[in-house]
């Protein structure tokens, strides 16, 4: 569903040559949360996830500190580990930070020359088709997918690596506090065109709109997120 996940594989434990023991052990607990196996609220157990990646307690724990660091998981004191649950006002918070973050993006991405965003512009086309596609079929799980990998792919274009990494984390727990609602959508058609604008601003080279909408864009997806029926923050 997030277009920077892997699918974890055991044959991945039995050659660490390149990767640490504890990186391998978040990595696979990071997919386990953003898939939404473990749930918000829901207690990490330490032995039960040394016992089935088959290692010590030791790198677990590491791999814990990480993902907490990370702000995916909190540590109670004589409670255990947690998946960790945003409140209502980090939440607001997370999404201004992104709107501010998808805006710069997509201004740097249009400032590029033409034949240096054609790439870019054939998977936001592929992918607004994908979008169009699984909002005729009210496909919530496909549109969300593929909306997400429309704004990564502009993360990405804008060439920026801390850009791209402080823009996974926001989206990470973002996505974490969302994953309940996949299934109430009626916003996908609004979702939609804005898209659709976002991808004609590219078109142009216009990194004062891009900027504009994409900024709109976020903050209208929180918007849906808050309002009295619960729906889908499609962004």
């Amino acid at each position: 569903m997030l277009p920077w996940l892997t699918e974890s594989s055991s044959d991945r434990f039995n050659d660490v040559r390149d990767t640490s023991l504890a990186k391998l052990v978040r990595d696979d607990m990071l997919g386990l949360i953003l898939k939404g196996v473990l749930i918000p609220g829901q207690r990490i157990n330490e032995p039960d996830v040394a016992a089935r990646l088959g290692v010590s307690r030791v790198p677990v724990r590491e791999a814990l500190r990480e993902l907490e660091s990370s702000g995916l998981v909190v540590a109670r004191k004589h409670a255990g580990v947690f998946v960790r649950q945003l409140a209502t006002q980090e939440i607001s918070d997370l999404y201004q930070m992104r709107a501010l973050l998808d805006g710069f993006a997509g201004r740097q991405a249009a400032q590029r020359a033409s034949h240096d965003n054609a790439p870019l512009l054939r998977v936001l086309d592929d992918s607004i088709s994908a979008m169009q596609d699984a909002a005729s079929q009210q496909d919530v799980q496909r549109y969300y997918g593929e909306n997400l990998r429309f704004h990564w792919a502009i993360v990405e274009a804008a060439g920026n690596q801390s850009l791209s990494e402080t823009y996974r984390s926001i989206v990470q727990k973002l996505h974490v506090s969302r994953l309940k609602n996949l299934a109430n959508d009626s916003g996908m058609q609004e979702s939609l065109t804005e898209h659709m604008d976002i991808a004609s601003a590219l078109r142009q080279g216009d990194p004062e709109r891009c900027n504009k909408l994409l900024a709109e864009h976020v903050d209208d997806a929180h918007s849906r997120l808050t309002t009295p029926t619960p729906l889908v923050a499609l962004s």
